[in-house]
């Protein structure tokens, strides 16, 4: 005799989008972990979601079959409106409850979207999306992270054995020239034989309008109330030749501890222990924010507390950031609750700027490149120095030119003499 066990399926239920906080009324859909007659546990990752503040997991509380996607990739979807049917399986006193979980996609102990149950893996969505970009089934490949968590090395690794190679898709060709035109009669055997006219090429190119959503669509909305903010600029220039040979030995010590050191740390921590101003509306927490260029577009992640940190302890809290922005997961606690901006331009290759307020803060710096330049010394004499432009803008309202300037001069003498910054900081 055989038996088998059948699972029995409950009613369908709409599984809406619940309030993400914020205030946030809609999210984009950026990548379903699932299709329509997939089988799903409670815990499962179904999407990834992204607001104008961050990206979020939606994950299954119910074990069953889904059974409708209510939205295709890089549609809107509205909170309160229902995301996917699941056909939930059937136990004594379910309840047909709707709700679904949200998880912040960067959180620090929350980078797996499924629970360790069972044979089911633990990924996050960039190392899902290249498994699934590659037709490669998680549960075949052997996670060497944490708890058993597959990592894109892994993916990577499991590709090279199986496929060697990822080639690139054919490039798209927009421009091509007409049919070639009739043959010309044959001229008299008299006349001069004439060449052929040259066919010139048709542009068959069309304009597309995309949709702002995201972090774009916060942009839109952030400049919209700067334009408010009467802005005063105020530009000059910093001889950090000193800070430059400071760094260049700092470096290797904390390389040896995993830190990656740049010059951020120190203009960061200048800026916060010795600004001679209250440029951060008087708040005690002093967040200093960082403008990122990400794939995602601008975000602007800041350092919390700093007042209570080492340039060591900003380095590192900097590098973590910014792991965080390249892959996308940079999370709401880290996008909230700045005081003051820095926008590091010169990483690009910029000199001056017209940096632009993030309200509700009343002032931001632009840092220029580092340039090697012909200065004058105290004594007269022409010397080779390591010149940095920086560009400020204020609140008019509320800081003016005077308090501008002093507070501009003052972080230039610290970054001038680091050895007086050094004794200072932590």
């Amino acid at each position: 005799h055989y038996s088998c066990c059948h699972v029995r399926y409950g009613p369908i239920l709409q599984f809406k989008l619940s309030d993400i906080g914020e205030g946030i009324m809609e999210v984009t859909v950026k990548e379903w972990y699932v299709k329509e007659g997939d089988k799903v546990s409670q815990f499962d990752s179904i999407c990834e979601v992204q607001s104008d503040k961050a990206s979020v997991t939606i994950t299954s509380r119910y074990d069953g079959v889904i059974r409708k996607l209510y939205y295709d990739v890089d549609a809107t979807a509205l909170v309160g409106k229902p995301l996917v049917d699941i056909e939930t399986e059937s136990s004594p006193g379910e309840s047909g409850q709707e709700d679904v979980v949200e998880t912040p996609a960067m959180a620090h102990d929350e980078h797996t979207h499924q629970e360790i149950k069972g044979l089911k893996t633990q990924a996050t969505p960039a190392v899902r999306r290249l498994a699934m970009e590659n037709n490669i089934k998680l549960s075949e490949v052997v996670g060497t992270g944490k708890d058993g968590r597959i990592l894109k090395e892994d993916i990577l690794n499991f590709l090279s054995k199986q496929t060697g190679a990822i080639l690139p898709p054919a490039p798209f060709q927009e421009i091509r020239p007409p049919p070639a035109a009739a043959a010309a009669p044959k001229s008299p055997p008299a006349a001069m034989p004439q060449a052929p006219p040259t066919p010139k090429p048709v542009f068959t190119g069309k304009d597309v309008t995309q949709p702002l959503t995201g972090f774009h669509k916060a942009m839109v909305k952030t400049m919209t109330a700067a334009l408010k903010i009467p802005h005063f600029g105020y530009c000059d220039e910093v001889d950090v030749t000193r800070l430059v040979a400071l760094r260049a030995e700092l470096k290797p010590v904390a390389e040896g501890r995993g830190v990656k050191l740049s010059y951020m740390p120190f203009f960061i921590k200048v800026r916060q222990d010795h600004s001679g101003l209250t440029l951060c509306s008087l708040q005690a927490a002093h967040n200093i924010g960082l403008a990122m260029d990400t794939s995602q577009g601008l975000l602007v992640p800041n350092v919390k507390n700093v007042q209570m940190l080492s340039v060591l302890d900003i380095a590192k809290e900097l590098n973590r950031l910014q792991a965080l922005g390249a892959s996308g997961q940079l999370g709401t606690a880290d996008l909230t609750g700045g005081t003051f901006t820095l926008s590091n331009i010169g990483s690009i290759g910029g000199t001056y700027a017209k940096p632009v307020i993030l309200p509700p803060e009343v002032a931001i710096g632009a840092l220029g490149k580092v340039q090697v330049l012909p200065r004058f010394d105290s004594a007269g004499q022409l010397i080779k120095a390591q010149i940095m432009k920086v560009s400020w803008s204020a609140d008019h309202r509320i800081i003016d030119g005077a308090t501008m300037c002093r507070f501009s001069n003052l972080w230039r003498e610290y970054l001038e003499n680091p050895a007086c910054m050094v004794l200072d900081l932590k």
